[in-house]
């Protein structure tokens, strides 16, 4: 049927409905005796036409006629009641007001009742002859499935097969968990049989939730996919945080059913929960924690609206900086970097989420000093992310002169550049490494946060650093490996046992970086708490399981000794840093930390030589970043330059 015939169609029915509220309200009003209530209607036959002029026009002001009823949902329910209410202060003008008295109040009040229930039921019928077709054909798919449906389980869990509805239990009786149940009902093509909740708060216990009953706790998870024959249990519980989650699929291990998942609030950064995003639980979902709040007020404050710059953008953390800056509405968005097909790809994504954003891609080396000069000057950044940087650990101890050229000088490069063209803000993307480094990689994020200290002390922009750990999934860390190793059959290759690091996910890590980028007033280095560490064996072990597979049977796991420049424990915080606690309970500031009181030109000559040096200058490079710092015996003798610590 057309737009225009279904709008006539509900323009006719609302017609009738309010005709018929009319006389159902005279005559409960005069108990049902038509002939006392028939000259109240010869009364209100001649302002028939003003009236219905009136409710059609505040039926169409709120929408009433471009909704899809068979969708309808409690926000459409509302929007009948506004529109009915509206439209009876309309009749109380017409027949009160205006026309004087002779009309009785009470059956305009009846009037009022009856026609958002008559319009309002009518509606709600469309919305049940869809209910009712899905139930049908879903009953259709699920009929004739045998007995021995159960030992087919495992065969089926990875697809819909023969017609067969996968018959899905559902984690969480929330509003997340009710979204998933409407839209899998609501989609038959995906080939899903939702069974019913479980959740473990006992007030829910029995009562329905889109039509389907909370069948009992976690605890009950075992006996429940037997007695209801369970293919696949989904998990939707965005805000839970790992350890739930961890138990969940623990729990689930030996049942001959599919775990999978919504991804967590982090990754919901746009806050759409539909059935699109269910995936297969992957280790993020178990080390993620609880919801961070953030205070959107103060962060759209500083980016909404403005020039916002992004280097290293075609990178992990970069691309996803550029995602949740995105979310702020800036005036620009800059994506600097020098792999032009990452470039391309988040450009391109942006393009696609934003298309009302002005995203402009930039190719370009912050090594290169007069390159980053023209794009300041070109794009003229209010706030700079400054993501780009060499972090493979193992290689920039092979090549030292890269790793400082780039992380030491590239940073001095655009940080420089941000200073004379008078950004507000610049934030340095800094890690664990740099707390008493032993690597090259380490020590060259520490010089970086030494400048940035030191420029901070005379510039009107704001510098700052956000320390924090690893990240999982970004490219270069350890989980894609232990992917392609349990891909190719194993062994899995860990360095030591006793190996352990904090981890966050990219988005989480990134959205307390934006967080902490509108705290600060220049000079903090900013430290972000990443809970618990986490072993990297046992992080091993678990992406075997996740995988479907015995850790102990199926994959090896081999240890292959701790590599040049790697700790067994990383650290946020020096001995002598301790931290100032913020506004925001997840982030913190590092104390004391040392910082250069000398001339920053006679810093760089010193790292520009030891550049030089190649693997040799490199093992002196850390020790002077040590010793400059405070993390080694003493301080380092360089002209020139010398480290104090400040409160």
């Amino acid at each position: 049927m057309s737009h225009r015939a279904r709008t006539g169609m509900l323009v006719a029915c609302d017609v009738a409905c309010f005709l018929a509220s009319i006389a159902i309200g005279l005559l409960v009003r005069f108990e049902f005796n038509p002939l006392r209530a028939f000259p109240y209607i010869e009364l209100i036959v001649p302002r028939l036409p003003a009236l219905l002029v009136v409710r059609l026009a505040s039926y169409a002001a709120f929408g009433l006629y471009h909704r899809l009823w068979q969708f309808a949902s409690v926000r459409e329910l509302v929007a009948i009641a506004e529109a009915g209410t509206v439209a009876s202060v309309g009749d109380y003008v017409l027949l009160h007001l205006i026309h004087g008295p002779g009309f009785p109040r009470s059956v305009t009040l009846l009037m009022w009742m009856f026609n958002i229930g008559l319009a309002g039921g009518l509606r709600l019928l469309a919305r049940l002859r869809r209910e009712w077709i899905l139930t049908s054909r879903s009953g259709t798919r699920s009929f004739g499935r045998s007995a021995s449906a159960a030992s087919m389980r495992g065969s089926r869990a990875s697809g819909w097969e023969g017609g067969q509805a996968r018959r899905a239990l559902i984690i969480g009786a929330g509003e997340a968990g009710m979204i998933v149940a409407r839209e899998l009902r609501a989609h038959p093509e995906l080939g899903y049989e939702v069974v019913g909740f479980v959740d473990d708060d006992q007030a829910k216990q029995g009562y329905m939730l889109a039509g389907l009953r909370v069948l009992g706790t976690r605890r009950d998870l075992a006996a429940l996919v037997g007695r209801h024959d369970v293919d696949e249990i989904i998990i939707a519980m965005p805000s839970a945080p790992g350890r739930v989650v961890k138990e969940i699929v623990a729990a689930c291990e030996g049942l001959g059913t599919r775990v999978k998942t919504l991804p967590g609030v982090y990754e919901l950064i746009d806050g759409k929960v539909d059935v699109s995003r269910i995936r297969d639980v992957q280790i993020e979902d178990l080390l993620r924690r609880e919801e961070i709040k953030v205070d959107l007020e103060k962060i759209g404050g500083y980016l909404t609206g403005r020039r916002v710059l992004v280097t290293g953008a075609g990178g992990s953390i970069g691309q996803e900086l550029c995602r949740q800056v995105a979310r702020f509405r800036p005036e620009s968005l800059v994506l600097l970097g020098h792999a032009e097909n990452d470039i391309y790809d988040v450009d391109l994504e942006l393009r696609e989420t934003h298309p009302d954003l002005h995203v402009v891609p930039v190719i370009g080396d912050i090594k290169d000093a007069a390159r980053m000069e023209s794009v300041f000057e070109r794009h003229r950044p209010d706030v700079v992310f400054h993501a780009a940087a060499h972090k493979h650990v193992p290689l920039m101890e092979m090549h030292p002169e890269e790793a400082i050229n780039n992380n030491v000088f590239g940073t001095w490069n655009v940080a420089t550049a941000a200073d004379r063209h008078a950004a507000s803000r610049f934030v340095l993307i800094s890690t664990d490494k740099a707390v008493n480094p032993v690597s090259i990689m380490g020590s060259t994020k520490r010089a970086a946060e030494l400048l940035i200290q030191a420029l901070d002390k005379h510039s009107k922009t704001r510098f700052m650093a956000v320390r924090f750990g690893n990240v999982l999934g970004s490219r270069g860390s350890v989980i894609p490996l232990f992917k392609r190793q349990i891909a190719a059959g194993g062994p899995i290759t860990v360095t030591h046992p006793d190996m352990v690091r904090y981890f966050m996910t990219i988005p989480e890590a990134v959205q307390l970086v934006i967080q902490a980028a509108a705290m600060g007033e220049g000079g903090e280095v900013f430290v972000l708490d990443m809970g618990e560490p986490v072993r990297i064996v046992d992080l091993a072990r678990d992406l075997v399981r996740l995988s479907g597979l015995d850790p102990d049977r199926d994959i090896e796991i081999k240890f292959t000794g701790v590599r040049p420049g790697e700790k067994l424990f990383e650290e946020l915080l020096t001995a002598e840093e301790g931290t100032v606690a913020t506004c925001h309970e997840r982030i913190f500031i590092a104390r004391s930390t040392a910082a250069l009181d000398g001339s920053i030109d006679a810093f760089l000559e010193t790292c520009r030589e030891l550049a030089a040096g190649g693997e040799s200058g490199g093992a002196q490079f850390v020790s002077w970043v040590r010793e400059l710092t405070g993390s080694g015996g003493g301080r380092a003798e360089q002209p020139g330059v010398r480290a104090v610590e400040t409160e």
